[in-house]
């Protein structure tokens, strides 16, 4: 187990988070499984089909990590697409299982990772390089916002701090791609300065976007529309980059 307490705070909101996608699988009928997710051009299937080959994907990182044997997430791009396509016309029970399992099989890799290997090597499917203290927050940020696309919980639902390192984290990658936001954030509900740095870009005339946490972080991940609170007040809110 992970001695630094970031890790473990992530493992924490790892394992709540599965609990939580769990539940939400669950709660669906089979029927349910074929409507649309809040992802665009995927239906629930997709959604819950790329969260256990998510699962998988990262297990090759543990596996990487713990014996020093280059194992990357996916072979490219298009295996990974073409994984989700055929996970997802799985029998309703064979897809339900994908994901139940493999997480549970992560989650028992991550466990017993050695302590010596937390701070190996490995490469995320962006191309990263990253130390295996990320492969947590990797799965994190997969449990819960894809619980939100099947529509299992909302943004307000998840653990304040978690909320606010999403924020960060968007905010991060932007910066890493060289993307600017032209955009300051106002959240009602938390101390001027959230999330802890600026939108990429935002120039010295920024538009200024008023909401609470979950509506700004749902609106920087592509889930929501733009906050209707803006100044200036004739300002319209730019079109965002990508997240992930």
């Amino acid at each position: 187990m992970a001695e630094d307490p970031a890790t473990r705070t992530r493992l924490a909101w790892l394992d709540r988070g599965t609990e939580v996608f769990n539940t939400a699988l669950a709660d669906l009928s089979d029927h349910d499984l074929d409507g649309p997710s809040l992802l665009p051009n995927w239906s629930r299937r997709h959604v819950v089909a790329h969260v256990g080959y998510n699962a998988r994907a990262l297990d090759r990182l543990v596996h990487w990590a713990r014996t020093g044997v280059e194992t990357p997430m996916y072979p490219d791009a298009e295996t990974r697409s073409a994984e989700i396509e055929q996970g997802a016309a799985l029998p309703a029970e064979e897809l339900r299982a994908l994901a139940v399992e493999s997480a549970e099989q992560l989650r028992a890799d991550l466990a017993s990772l050695p302590d010596d290997r937390w701070q190996s090597r490995v490469v995320t499917a962006q191309g990263r390089t990253v130390p295996a203290t990320e492969i947590p927050w990797m799965r994190c940020r997969e449990v819960w916002i894809h619980t939100v696309d099947l529509g299992g919980a909302g943004f307000a639902d998840l653990p304040a701090d978690l909320l606010d390192a999403i924020a960060y984290d968007v905010l991060d990658l932007w910066e890493r791609r060289s993307h600017g936001a032209g955009i300051a954030l106002d959240a009602l509900d938390r101390s001027p300065g959230w999330p802890g740095r600026d939108a990429p870009g935002a120039g010295r005339h920024p538009v200024t976007c008023h909401g609470t946490a979950a509506a700004l972080t749902a609106w920087l991940t592509g889930r929501a529309p733009p906050p209707a609170g803006v100044d200036p007040g004739d300002a319209v809110p730019p079109d965002l980059p990508n997240w992930l």
